[in-house]
């Protein structure tokens, strides 16, 4: 098969054949249908997160699945799923007080080292980025990996519920549990923040209020629910969201991971406020709080993809698709090959997409 490789810090992604083994007893081999092109990879290839070069990268993926392995009783060839980087055991602590997002055991689920790789090309074995390995014609997975949707959802967008729209909805949704008739803040308007602000209204907030540097993003978040936005770079956003709050957020997303954004959704709730990090700021940067926040008892949490049980979050993530109550289409602003990735990264960088979905079908 097809595969983006990442081979090198800031070389772009090489398009290289892939050899994909037999399904194992619990994984379960699919055809990829649409994989979203994410910051997360980005990430890896502009060095700001760690990773060991001979990955296939993307991780928001959906498919059919083509095989499975031997003991695998939740899916079989033909049913459509979506893939999730958060894998579960379902056996460890975490699992099994219900935090399966935080599961210790997800090591487990992967092969071990003197087993046949998973994947392999030039240079040996192959790595799948975040366990999944998107950017290919195929994928191979432990079942524990997959989630089943019906046939009316659409590939190309139910791809994007495979993290973006997960970790955006559930940051609101399970890690913050916004109340009805509450103000929220969200710092960024791209797929993770359109997400959040959609979650937002679902769960009934009052004032909604997007942050971001471009209109076009601005614009898409009024279109999705946003009550008001605001234009970080005209104005001074915290003090902006203190006049539209009358002194201060409930809640407040910070979905780019920037360190100093971070710190401007903690300022810019008020007393009591929670304000949660869910972009991925870069592990050497420092997160500054002001002992006043603490003394007013506000709140700094992060959202790890959205504090998910993604079996239970995406089927009713699917639902509100195609009940009509989230809006997925607008959210895909282009469908590219996958021979087109390292373009699609360049739009994602410029903020003139909302989403890219790299589609094989």
């Amino acid at each position: 098969m097809k595969a983006a490789v990442f081979r090198k810090v800031g070389d772009p992604l090489a398009i290289e054949e892939v050899e994909v083994d037999a399904p194992a007893p619990n994984e379960v081999r699919i055809r990829t249908a649409a994989c979203g092109v994410c910051h997360s990879d980005l990430h890896i290839v502009q060095g700001v997160l760690p990773w060991p070069p001979g990955a296939v990268m993307g991780h928001e993926a959906a498919g059919t699945v083509s095989a499975v392995g031997s003991a695998v009783t939740y899916v079989k060839p033909g049913d459509r799923v979506v893939a999730c980087p958060s894998p579960f055991c379902g056996k460890c602590h975490k699992c099994l007080t219900g935090n399966p997002h935080l599961c210790a055991g997800r090591g487990g689920l992967r092969r071990r080292r003197n087993d046949r790789p998973r994947l392999s090309g030039r240079g040996g074995a192959m790595t799948q980025f975040a366990d999944i390995g998107g950017y290919a014609e195929e994928l191979l997975l432990h079942e524990n990996a997959v989630v089943k949707i019906p046939d009316a959802m659409p590939l190309d967008r139910a791809a994007l519920i495979g993290c973006g729209v997960t970790t955006g909805m559930g940051a609101v949704l399970n890690t913050a549990k916004v109340h009805t008739g509450s103000s929220v803040a969200v710092f960024g308007a791209g797929g993770v923040g359109l997400a959040a602000i959609q979650a937002a209204r679902l769960a009934g907030a009052g004032k909604i209020i997007a942050v971001d540097l471009l209109e076009n993003k601005l614009a898409a978040a009024r279109r999705m629910g946003a009550t008001h936005t605001v234009d970080a770079g005209a104005c001074d956003p915290v003090a902006e969201i203190q006049r539209i709050t009358g002194g201060g957020a409930d809640y407040a997303f910070e979905v780019i991971g920037i360190a100093r954004v971070v710190e401007q959704a903690l300022a810019c709730v008020g007393p009591g406020g929670t304000a949660v990090s869910v972009g991925v700021v870069p592990p050497t940067d420092p997160i500054k709080v002001q002992w006043n926040d603490l003394f007013q008892e506000k709140k700094l949490t992060g959202s790890q993809m959205g504090s998910n049980r993604f079996r239970i979050d995406i089927p009713a993530y699917v639902d509100f698709y195609l009940q009509g109550r989230l809006n997925l289409d607008d959210m895909v602003t282009r469908r590219v090959r996958l021979d087109q990735i390292n373009e699609a990264f360049r739009a994602l960088t410029s903020g003139e997409v909302l989403r890219s979905v790299v589609v094989f079908e």
